[in-house]
């Protein structure tokens, strides 16, 4: 199955020393099979750092959930036993994790459930009312991979990160269309014919990684150095 992790950065190696506590499974790496969610996973993160958000491909091997070796854990919906889980790793206030699985795989507690969880933690709702609301929430999903062990499920994918660069050159010639009052297929054509384009679209440039802001700055410089009107 294929999993996605969102961030400001293509992750070609796992640190799990890295990884940050208070999260929804404790410290370790979390990835989704669902790639929408793991784009504004990385949308968020490449803002935070003002950077272009970089979605990693991995393949990950389903069988290690039989593997009597790793100690799995799996919720399958919101429920009880999933929020407890989640309010005893959220509030933990130590670097380690309080559990001791490997895997843990499960819904994800989104900003919107996060206010709810702090509303629940503050007693200002039931925890009845709370799973009450969860049942209208639409589906998410998230693996965490706890320990160095759990990292053998997953193999890196050495892909590039396309959908950042296809959504780096619609907004580049949206712009070229606004501000130079182009039509469509010249603006097109500029932009994918140009220089700024062939570095873009070179891996190992990581310009990817940057704004579309400030790809559009470096392209405009390149079509009109002079900055000419």
């Amino acid at each position: 199955m294929k999993v996605y992790h969102g961030s400001y950065l293509h992750i070609h190696s796992i640190d799990l020393s890295a990884s940050k506590p208070n999260r929804d499974f404790g410290r370790g790496f979390y990835v989704t099979k669902l790639y929408t969610q793991a784009q504004a996973w990385a949308n968020r993160k490449g803002e935070d750092h003002q950077t272009g958000g970089v979605v990693t491909e991995f393949e990950f091997d389903e069988y290690i959930w039989d593997d009597d070796e790793l100690r799995t854990l799996r919720f399958h919906t919101y429920s009880k036993e999933w929020l407890d889980f989640v309010v005893s790793n959220r509030q933990n206030k130590s670097r380690k994790t309080l559990h001791e699985y490997d895997i843990v795989e499960g819904p994800v507690a989104d900003d919107a459930i996060s206010v709810r969880v702090n509303d629940f933690l503050r007693g200002n709702i039931s925890q009845e009312l709370f799973l009450e609301e969860l049942k209208f929430k639409l589906p998410t999903h998230q693996i965490c991979f706890c320990s160095v062990a759990s990292l053998q499920a997953l193999e890196y994918i050495n892909n590039r990160p396309t959908w950042n660069i296809e959504h780096i050159g619609k907004e580049i010639i949206m712009s070229l269309i606004t501000e130079y009052q182009m039509k469509e297929l010249d603006a097109t054509d500029i932009f994918y014919t140009s220089n700024t384009f062939s570095l873009l679209n070179d891996f190992t440039t990581n310009l990817y990684q940057k704004t579309w802001q400030d790809i559009y700055e470096m392209l405009k410089q390149e079509i009109n150095p002079e900055g000419k009107e």
